[in-house]
C-alpha cells in the first residue's frame, strides 16, 4: 500500500440521544444521508452486522469495509484498498467518538473531521425536526 501511516481520534458532543446516534451509524439508509460525499454499494442491508463487506467510493478512491464488531455502543470496520487500517466508532448519550488508523494517500484526519461535522449537522437537523 502506498501512503503514510496516519492516526486520528476525535470526540464531539452532539444534541442527540443514544438511540438516534446509534441508528445514524448502524443503518446504511441513515449513513448515506450524512456521508453524502461517499457513494455506497447498491443493495446494502437494513443494518450493519459483523461479517458484512461493502465498498464505498470517496471520489475515485474505493474503500473496502469489513464490519468486524457491532454492539449497541461500538462499530469497528477493517479497511482496505484506499485505506489499509481500521475505523472505530463509539457513542453514548450526547457524544460520538471516531478513531481511525491506517496507511493511505488520503488525508485521513480531514476526512474524519468532515464526517463528524456532517454527522453533527445531521443529528442537529433531526433533533429540530423531531
Amino acid at each position: 500500500m502506498l501512503g503514510t501511516f496516519q492516526q486520528s481520534q476525535l470526540r464531539i458532543e452532539v444534541t442527540a440521544s443514544f438511540n438516534t446516534i446509534k441508528d445514524s451509524l448502524l443503518y446504511p439508509k441513515q449513513l448515506q444521508k450524512w456521508l453524502w460525499f461517499e457513494r455506497f454499494n447498491p443493495g446494502m442491508p437494513e443494518q450493519l452486522h459483523p461479517g458484512l463487506s461493502f465498498t464505498n467510493w470517496t471520489g475515485f478512491v474505493p474503500i473496502h469495509h469489513q464490519v468486524e464488531v457491532v454492539t449497541p455502543e461500538c462499530l469497528r470496520l477493517v479497511l482496505s484498498q484506499g485505506i489499509d487500517g481500521f475505523h472505530e466508532w463509539y457513542w453514548g448519550e450526547g457524544w460520538v467518538q471516531s478513531r481511525i488508523e491506517g496507511v493511505s494517500l488520503l488525508p485521513l484526519n480531514i476526512g474524519q473531521t468532515l464526517s463528524l461535522f456532517n454527522l453533527r449537522q445531521f443529528l442537529t437537523q433531526k433533533a429540530g425536526n423531531g
